[in-house]
Parts: C-alpha cells; sequence; structure tokens
C-alpha cells in the first residue's frame, strides 16, 4: 500500500509524541544561607564551606538531576523558594514557612544544636526561659530557632549583645562582655580549636533538623522527593558532617 504524503506525516507525528522521552531533567538551584550552621571556613572564592552543598553533589550525581548552588541573605534566600526561582534547599524548621508552596522530606537529613556556652560555676542553661534577667552575645543573622525574638523579648529582661560574627562573640565573651553567649555546635568548635577560652563549658540549647526542601512546580516533584529521599538515607553522612565535640 502506498501511503500519501499527508497520511505518511501524520503516521509519524504519531509515532514521536508516543516515543519515550529521554528529556534531561530540569536544573536545579540549590539555594542556602550566607551564613552558615555549620562552619566558619571559607574556600577561595570567599563562600562558607556548607558541608550540605557537599553532601548534594552525590545525592543529585545519583539521582541524574542537573543542579548548582547558589547562597543568598536568608530573606532573599526564602522568598526565591517560596516564588519558584530556587527549586531545592536544605533547612531547618522549613515546615511552617514554606509548606505552601514545597514538599517537605519526612524524614531528617541532618540535625544541628544550639549551644549556650558559660564559664564553670555559672547557672546552666537548658532553656529559653532560664535566659530570664541574664546577659547573653548573639550572633547577628541567626534567630536561633525562635529563641532571638524571646531574647528580644524586653518583658524577659535579657540583655542582648549581638556580634558581628563567631570569632568576634567569643572574643566579647572571653573580655567578660556577657556571662553566656549562643552558639551552633559545629562553628563554634572551631572558634574554640583556634583560640580556647579557659573554664568553659557548655549547655545544650536546642537541637533541630535538617530537611530536604523541595518545590512543588519541580517537575514531578512527588516521586522526585521520594527518590531523593531514598538517595540520602545511602549515604553516609559522616564523610559530610563530622560532630563536633560533646564536652
Amino acid at each position: 500500500m502506498t501511503l500519501l504524503p499527508a497520511t505518511a506525516c501524520f503516521i509519524a507525528g504519531l509515532f514521536f509524541l508516543n516515543a519515550p522521552s529521554h528529556a534531561q531533567p530540569e536544573e536545579i538551584e540549590y539555594a542556602y544561607p550566607d551564613i552558615s550552621v555549620w562552619t566558619t571556613k571559607k574556600d577561595k572564592n570567599g563562600k562558607l564551606k556548607n558541608p550540605l552543598v557537599k553532601l548534594a553533589e552525590p545525592l543529585f550525581k545519583q539521582a541524574g538531576i542537573p543542579w548548582h548552588p547558589q547562597d543568598y541573605p536568608a530573606k532573599r534566600m526564602f522568598a526565591n523558594l517560596r516564588n519558584g526561582t530556587s527549586k531545592f534547599s536544605m533547612l531547618v524548621n522549613a515546615h511552617a514557612v514554606l509548606k505552601g508552596c514545597c514538599l517537605v522530606s519526612k524524614t531528617p537529613v541532618a540535625r544541628v544544636e544550639i549551644r549556650v556556652f558559660h564559664k564553670k560555676g555559672v547557672p546552666v542553661i537548658t532553656s529559653k526561659e532560664d535566659l530570664k534577667g541574664k546577659n547573653v552575645i548573639t550572633i547577628r543573622g541567626y534567630s536561633y530557632a525562635g529563641t532571638l525574638k524571646y531574647i528580644e523579648n524586653k518583658q524577659n529582661k535579657i540583655t542582648n549583645y549581638p556580634a558581628p560574627n563567631h570569632t568576634a562573640a567569643f572574643e566579647m565573651f572571653a573580655n567578660g562582655r556577657a556571662d553566656y553567649i549562643i552558639d551552633y555546635a559545629f562553628p563554634a568548635a572551631e572558634v574554640l580549636a583556634d583560640a580556647a577560652i579557659e573554664d568553659i563549658t557548655f549547655d545544650s540549647l536546642k537541637k533541630t533538623n535538617v530537611y530536604l526542601i523541595l518545590h512543588k512546580d519541580y517537575p514531578d516533584a512527588v516521586n522526585v522527593m521520594q527518590r531523593l529521599e531514598e538517595i540520602v538515607q545511602t549515604i553516609n553522612k559522616d564523610e559530610f558532617l563530622q560532630s563536633p565535640p560533646t564536652h
């Protein structure tokens, strides 16, 4: 049977539409904050050496998804995740802030600890309520999982001395500016390793989980998130997140 040109083109078109698709997955931008709860160390380009960015390398490689990392100030990062400019992140306390726009992994991929450092013999702090009437040093840019709002509430009569960075905060503490300093475990351990302070100790104030975040507009987002969760469980995270000292 001889096909007319128009009929042949129609059949060829049907074959093309029904052929299996091997299109490259959409590239993902991994947005992360330009301040870190993980480290004070920077690379040759002046970027913080965020270990979660390193963790993302095998994660996306195994998933077969092209990606690139980009750091932002916190407010812009959250805005980009909400509007879909950035479609992926790994964050703490993301459920309430991003649940309308993004999928959040069912299980955490890591955990960060907020510690209160002080000299031995000073009353311990194990909850934000213990900070009432105290004087503390905090580091600008961190909310400390909501603790900063409690500190800044005048009814709690807490004197706060904000420091520009982790190193400056511990220098202020060493010089007697305040009795307590609030910092994340990982960067604090780095600072104290370089400049030890005599008789310093700490209490654990809060531990918060880190979750995978994926924008709902990413193609096949539900299945992609499921795949990412499966992959991340197979990765040895100790290669990227070494535990800070526990005493």
